[in-house]
């Protein structure tokens, strides 16, 4: 009856077979529970189930034989949503079923709206990268671990070479796709426990862990060279791109904030563009 309503259907005739069931993480969403069940029964399935991360939620229907005031709550109590007495009227039970769908429907309307206002306070909705809140809170939390390690931590400040000038010739629209070219080229470029966000405007900071002032400078040269090695494309218009950059190190020898860190980076890039632009400058 339920596949001919068009639900996709997974069988368990114990208890315990149901409770592997109902943790796994692409479990059914809905679930028919007998009260009286071999090896655990349906109470004991439902108090499993509810002290288990509640995402995804699982909307447990209890059958049963007992239909005192009573046997209702303590079904209730343990964690079912609703209830259905033996014998089983199929048209009730579609509409409960119907029921427990909404809810589940509902929950995951829900987490997909946290989600994405999650994503909208953490990202730079042009580029996808960090924002500058939350790269500056990596910077925080690198520069402690490199402190508590006693291992280095490379800052570097980056700006898009004559980017006012793009939006001056070609238009803001070109100076988006220009942005979200050399996000992509970076983002692409790094490691996996590197970390970047759009500082703002034309400027990203980053953050790479581990590396001393020889390897900080390397991953950046190699960095600036893959952004650089071909233009950005709008609308067939092949835009050049390049990149000045300021490196600072952290090592933990030396009496520095994260914020002072940030600073000399920012001083090392301002030299990078005095120096001709298209450049990485080591503070």
């Amino acid at each position: 009856r339920l596949r001919r309503w068009g639900y996709d259907v997974v069988t368990a005739t114990v208890g315990r077979q149901a409770w592997d069931v109902l943790q796994e993480d692409d479990c059914p969403r809905l679930a028919l529970l007998d009260w009286m069940m071999p090896e655990l029964d349906g109470l004991e399935v439902c108090k499993k189930v509810r002290k288990l991360v509640p995402e995804p939620y699982r909307y447990i229907i209890m059958l049963t034989a007992k239909g005192g005031q009573e046997d209702i709550v303590e079904g209730l109590e343990a964690g079912a949503d609703d209830y259905l007495t033996k014998p089983v009227e199929m048209q009730e039970l579609k509409v409960r079923l119907r029921a427990g769908e909404r809810i589940v429907d509902l929950q995951t309307q829900l987490l997909q709206a946290r989600d994405a206002l999650k994503y909208q306070a953490s990202h730079d909705m042009l580029t996808g990268l960090w924002n500058r809140s939350t790269i500056l809170d990596a910077v925080d939390r690198e520069f402690s671990r490199a402190l508590r390690e006693r291992s280095p931590v490379a800052v570097v400040m980056a700006d898009i070479d004559f980017f006012k000038n793009v939006n001056d010739t070609h238009g803001h629209p070109a100076g988006d796709a220009v942005l979200r070219t050399v996000a992509n080229r970076l983002k692409d470029g790094m490691r996996r426990y590197d970390s970047i966000g759009r500082y703002g405007g034309e400027e990203f900071l980053f953050v790479l862990p581990g590396c001393d002032r020889e390897n900080a400078l390397n991953q950046t040269e190699r960095l600036r060279r893959l952004v650089g090695d071909a233009p950005a494309l709008h609308e067939g218009l092949e835009i050049p791109v390049t990149l000045s950059m300021g490196v600072a190190v952290f090592s933990a020898t030396a009496a520095q904030e994260p914020d002072e860190l940030i600073k000399i980076a920012d001083e090392a890039l301002y030299r990078a563009k005095d120096n001709g632009r298209n450049r990485v400058e080591l503070a």
